[in-house]
């Protein structure tokens, strides 16, 4: 390997480390915010009122259908120039937002298949208890959805820890950022980008691997359920 050099290789290791914290921190802010959002728009798709129905499910698709680093650039560059309530924001907090926004699009369709997927006895005992909205969300049907989700959920956090890297297009100091930064300064891009590669494979891939034990588990649980719901009205 004539262009590779090991000497360079530990000399750019320290300095591209030093993006990790920004890179990891930008990708748990991100899956919160998309998190939380993905309720938004699951609970806005549920209001009884059709035109609503119909412009939250028209920006969703809008939003799955744009790149997310158009998102980001449009979000950072274009934002502030928009009359009235544009504004300035960090690289941070527009990556926080581009990226944010953008898979919470995808979350909340795991969250609507998980509600979707509670038995429609649990609605009508529900209604039968004479619970509160809330009370029925948050005791009966939320803790019956969510966990079915939760691999999948998972898995759109090891996607977005890879999508992360687009925020250095708009100046977020991580580890893809710092590794262009010394590969501009010293000319050689073969060794950093290698270590961010790297990086990227230790922290996704054992991700990976829990999350489909995880999923399996997960599976295994929901199809005994399904067996002993199954035998029980075999046997009525």
């Amino acid at each position: 390997m004539d262009n590779w050099s090991w000497e360079i290789f530990f000399d750019a290791f320290p300095v591209v480390l030093e993006g990790l914290g920004i890179t990891v921190g930008l990708t748990l802010a991100c899956y919160l915010f998309s998190l939380i959002f993905g309720f938004v728009w699951t609970f806005l798709r549920r209001v009884p009122f059709k035109p609503l129905n119909w412009i939250v499910t028209w920006v969703m698709e809008f939003i799955r259908s744009t790149p997310p680093l158009v998102q980001l650039f449009f979000i950072y560059f274009a934002w502030p120039m928009v009359p009235v309530v544009g504004m300035t924001l960090s690289p941070f907090t527009s990556a926080v937002l581009g990226l944010g926004l953008h898979f919470s699009t995808y979350i909340g369709e795991v969250y609507r298949s998980g509600i979707e997927g509670v038995d429609k006895g649990q609605w009508e005992a529900s209604q039968a208890l004479n619970l509160s909205t809330r009370q029925k969300w948050l005791k009966i049907i939320l803790p019956q959805a969510i966990p079915p989700t939760i691999p999948m959920l998972g898995n759109y956090l090891i996607i977005m820890f890879k999508e992360v890297p687009l925020a250095s297009t708009i100046g977020v100091v991580g580890i893809l950022h710092m590794a262009n930064s010394y590969g501009a300064q010293y000319w050689a891009y073969l060794e950093p980008l290698t270590i961010v590669a790297i990086l990227f494979l230790v922290l996704s891939y054992p991700s990976a691997i829990l999350i489909s034990k995880l999923e399996k588990r997960m599976n295994r649980r929901f199809d005994k359920k399904e067996t002993l719901n199954s035998s029980k009205g075999a046997t009525t």
